[in-house]
């Protein structure tokens, strides 16, 4: 039995009570956006009702209330990944903003003709364009950690990739389209064997395992808001302070300064150096009820019921003919990618919709992968703690309604 009251957990979640095409919702697109708490909604409210103004440079109340409320989310964020120093978090619009801003504003002025980037061939395309813009400007290259067949990296190989002349590597801790859980660990480990700074895009990650930037000893971390029942549009990026301190900004405008005249302008001590203008006060603090949240329902408790929800679907799953499971790596966080024999996975997604189940169909952003698979797509089922074991034999039954539709 689960160590929490999965129907308490979900009452939580108003939206989870709604019907779509008459049918209760079954929502298995979490991979791509999770559903968010009253809890965070309220927060939300709470602040546009009680507390708004803009903050930092106001001395009246709500300007002060509110930068303490913005100033307290920083501090939520540094605790929940055990970061250091308050002045590691940098507010961002979520991954996709804060790996740009390292790939700009950190490593494009180390870059010269002919350093490479080590990536893995499962990463979001946000951890792919990027580089690549960043390898185009700087005469770059790109080098690659393969895939094996079952969907883990193969890391007997990195020795030899991590040569003189990688600058970084940025790797996914979690696959958002095989659930894969890579060794992030050991890839640090190596790395930093020859001083070889590393990135990591934990969007997937960061709702389904404890994170301890500090233990992991990585360089920069980086995650989204919306993936961890937060609000879109809000993440932070973790970065080591000796690497913000020598990073040029990476936008200009209103906070990131000191002093500004037509001649010169002094920029902002860090964090405030890497957020430019009015940043997105809500959803920090948003962000932050939704990670108080999830620490209130502790992520080893989390990630244990996930873990059962995860043997059980994939137990389930594999005893219907016709179904390939795209990704079977040993250690997986709790997304199930599959095919059907003979029905395109946009059609299986279509016919599950009508069964009010919300799964996610095409190449997830990670089109390096459905290459290395040799198909164009999958149907991915991606699983929260809010999810139940009679909702995956709900899934079941809606995949077998597809191929008596369809097959």
């Amino acid at each position: 039995m689960p160590v929490f009251d999965v129907n308490k957990v979900r009452s939580d979640f108003p939206i989870l009570g709604t019907h779509v095409h008459g049918k209760p919702l079954i929502y298995a697109d979490n991979a791509a956006s999770t559903q968010k708490p009253q809890q965070v909604m309220d927060s939300i409210s709470d602040l546009y009702s009680n507390h708004y103004a803009n903050i930092h440079r106001g001395v009246h109340y709500l300007s002060q209330k509110s930068t303490a409320l913005y100033e307290g989310a920083r501090e939520t964020v540094k605790n929940f990944i055990h970061a250091k120093k308050i002045e590691e978090i940098i507010f961002v619009r979520g991954t996709t903003e804060g790996i740009n801003l390292i790939a700009s504003s950190y490593l494009e002025p180390l870059l010269k003709a002919g350093d490479e980037i080590l990536l893995s061939e499962m990463e979001h395309h946000s951890n792919i364009i990027p580089w690549q813009l960043t390898a185009e400007r700087t005469g770059a290259i790109l080098t690659i950690i393969p895939l094996l067949e079952n969907g883990e990296l193969n890391l007997s190989v990195l020795p030899t990739l991590l040569s003189s002349r990688v600058r970084l590597v940025a790797v996914t801790q979690m696959s958002n389209s095989l659930g894969t859980l890579n060794d992030i660990s050991r890839i640090i480990e190596l790395a930093h064997q020859q001083s070889i700074p590393v990135l990591i895009d934990g969007a997937q990650s960061i709702a389904h395992m404890a994170i301890d930037v500090q233990k992991l000893d990585c360089d920069f971390f980086v995650f989204s808001g919306h993936k961890i029942y937060g609000p879109t549009g809000i993440g932070a990026l973790y970065a080591k302070e000796k690497h913000l301190l020598n990073m040029r900004p990476y936008q200009g405008g209103g906070d990131m300064i000191l002093s500004v005249s037509f001649e010169k302008t002094e920029y902002n001590d860090i964090p405030y150096k890497f957020e430019a203008g009015t940043p997105n006060i809500e959803g920090a603090i948003g962000m932050a009820t939704a990670l108080d949240y999830v620490s209130d329902l502790t992520i080893e408790a989390i990630a244990e019921y996930e873990q059962e929800l995860l043997a059980y679907a994939t137990k389930i799953f594999t005893a219907i003919e016709g179904l390939h499971i795209i990704g079977t790596a040993p250690h997986k966080g709790s997304i199930i990618s599959f095919v059907l024999d003979g029905i395109h996975p946009h059609d299986v997604g279509t016919v599950m919709d009508m069964e009010g189940v919300a799964v996610r169909t095409g190449h997830h952003c990670t089109q390096p992968v459905m290459e290395h698979y040799h198909i164009p797509a999958t149907t991915r089922v991606s699983l929260s703690f809010y999810n139940t074991f009679e909702e995956i034999d709900d899934i079941a039954k809606a995949i077998t309604k597809v191929k008596e539709l369809m097959g």
